[in-house]
């Protein structure tokens, strides 16, 4: 039987200081440009934690609202506030950037994160009266070290700075003196992806009514690579991310494919229950602080607030089909292959249609579509159009040349099979995977039936191939316990009792 999807989660961290000291087109713009006016700018444009809250998109990514009431709500997004906002979804939550820290600080494990005194002594009671936050995360928490020392490791020693406020409150160490692998840039790059995780990771296991020990398997799909310079992209993420959250009966491994990797990933842990060989497995993902502000540049020209400030992370909880959650139907996948050609369409032929056309199913049987569900507040000021709505006009221009709709058709299409994107700018976080959760509250309510997951990913970036990527998957309506063989479990009990009736009855003649 196909396996289903329990639980979802979706988290987000309020990181504003990150989008200056860490995000790549302000990283590279201080290289190039040090005295740069947009630097100067950038903090002046930095919302404020109630502002990243309050925010329709983000809201929307937690669970506080369904994709069609932000639907509903006229763009642009940025200067209007959702009304009873609050922190807590019931997805997820969006996270501080000053309980994130300690956070992260948890997870080393290392030791290479320092932070001050008395920003610990500030926040670690907020932190530990997190509902979320077991006591054995909060225990690890270290009193703090003086600032001169973290000052030291910045200027000396080559340290990265960890900042709130605009001050200078923590540091992230190097790891190793000539690896540039456990560099102090790589080291935080890697550690604020994988407490992201660690938050994702304790939500899914809440959402999903689980307990820690069930979880045997968990798979991260991020786009950070950790190893040293022997292995340097070796991983694991998974595990290390596990450790954390207390998930003491799991094992874990790394999949790696840009924007398609975590519907590799769903595929994957789907085949891998199915299969038998593990009972509950977790997708999990942290966020990249690379992609913070990456649009800076546009946004400010816009006179727009930096939008990409928030750090994202999912994960999904996929366990052995119990008759009530949605099942990942396995027959009936799409894929990118090698062969497929790079053009848009043939890249959207491949991941839509090859699944359908097994079962002799047409794009309009599909009830909604979830390909890279950025959010357009963020896409079209940049100058990237809105992305979902792309995908789906390109779904809807297949579905017409199949014969299965006409031209005209197209808007009443996007809008029946479609949805508004929302998601954070995140590389990974937007392909596909943020509908999970919604499509499984709707399915099991009877909204819809069906819907499809489409992961892409551009691995051209790496300089490995000019190929593009991308797998879809289905999710549908679990339709409860199957009769196996047109004979059902009563009759097999029947059938089996009549024939031990049967057998002690003959036993008894030949007595």
């Amino acid at each position: 039987m196909n396996s289903v999807v329990k639980g979802a989660s979706y988290v987000l961290v309020h990181t504003p200081d990150m989008v200056l000291h860490n995000g790549t087109t302000q990283t590279t713009e201080r290289i190039v440009n040090p005295d740069s006016e947009y630097l100067k700018e950038v903090p002046k444009h930095l919302r404020s934690f109630e502002d990243a809250v309050s925010y329709w998109p983000n809201q929307t990514y937690i669970g506080n609202a369904h994709p069609d009431d932000l639907g509903a709500v006229e763009m642009p997004w940025y200067d209007k506030k959702k009304e009873g906002a609050d922190r807590f979804g019931k997805f997820g939550e969006i996270m501080p950037q000053e309980e994130f820290l300690l956070l992260v600080q948890a997870s080393d494990m290392f030791e290479v994160v320092r932070l001050e005194k008395s920003f610990v002594a500030a926040h670690k009671d907020a932190f530990a009266k997190n509902p979320i936050i077991s006591e054995d995360i909060s225990q690890r928490i270290h009193e703090g070290v003086e600032l001169s020392e973290i000052e030291h490791f910045v200027k000396d020693e080559e340290g990265e700075g960890l900042y709130h406020d605009g001050k200078l409150i923590g540091c992230v160490k190097r790891a190793h003196d000539i690896d540039t692998n456990l560099s102090a840039h790589v080291m935080h790059e890697n550690l604020m992806s994988k407490a992201s995780s660690v938050l994702a990771l304790l939500y899914a296991i809440k959402n999903a009514g689980i307990q820690k020990e069930d979880v045997e398997h968990v798979i991260d799909c991020a786009e950070e690579a950790c190893g040293d310079m022997n292995q340097r992209g070796g991983g694991n993420f998974a595990k290390a991310a596990a450790e954390v959250a207390g998930l003491v009966n799991a094992t874990g491994s790394d999949i790696r494919g840009f924007c398609a990797a975590p519907t590799h990933a769903m595929i994957e842990a789907a085949a891998m229950v199915k299969s038998g060989a593990y009972k509950t497995v977790v997708v999990t993902s942290g966020g990249c602080t690379a992609k913070l502000g990456m649009n800076g540049k546009d946004h400010l020209k816009k006179g727009l607030p930096i939008l990409e400030d928030c750090l994202g992370g999912f994960a999904v909880v996929v366990t052995e089909n119990d008759g009530v959650n949605p099942e990942i139907n396995l027959d009936m996948l799409g894929r990118h292959t090698v062969g497929t050609g790079s053009s848009p369409q043939a890249v959207m032929t491949g991941l839509v249609t090859s699944g359908l056309d097994k079962h002799g199913l047409k794009i309009l049987d599909i009830d909604k579509y979830s390909p890279e569900m950025q959010n357009p507040d963020i896409t079209v000021p940049a100058g990237a159009g809105d992305v979902p709505l792309a995908n789906y006009k390109m779904i809807g221009a297949l579905a017409a040349k199949r014969g299965e709709m006409t031209p005209k058709d197209l808007p009443g299409f996007v809008k029946e099979h479609g949805l508004v994107g929302w998601a954070p700018t995140q590389g990974h976080i937007p392909s596909g995977v943020p509908y999970i959760g919604f499509a499984r509250e709707d399915m099991i309510s009877g909204k819809i039936k069906t819907a499809m997951i489409i992961g892409k990913g551009s691995l051209f970036l790496g300089r490995m191939t000019n190929l593009f990527d991308g797998v879809s998957f289905v999710m549908q309506v679990n339709e409860g316990e199957k009769e196996e063989q047109g004979v059902s479990k009563e009759e097999v009990k029947k059938l089996v009792a009549e024939a031990f009736r049967g057998f002690a009855e003959s036993l008894n003649k030949e007595a």
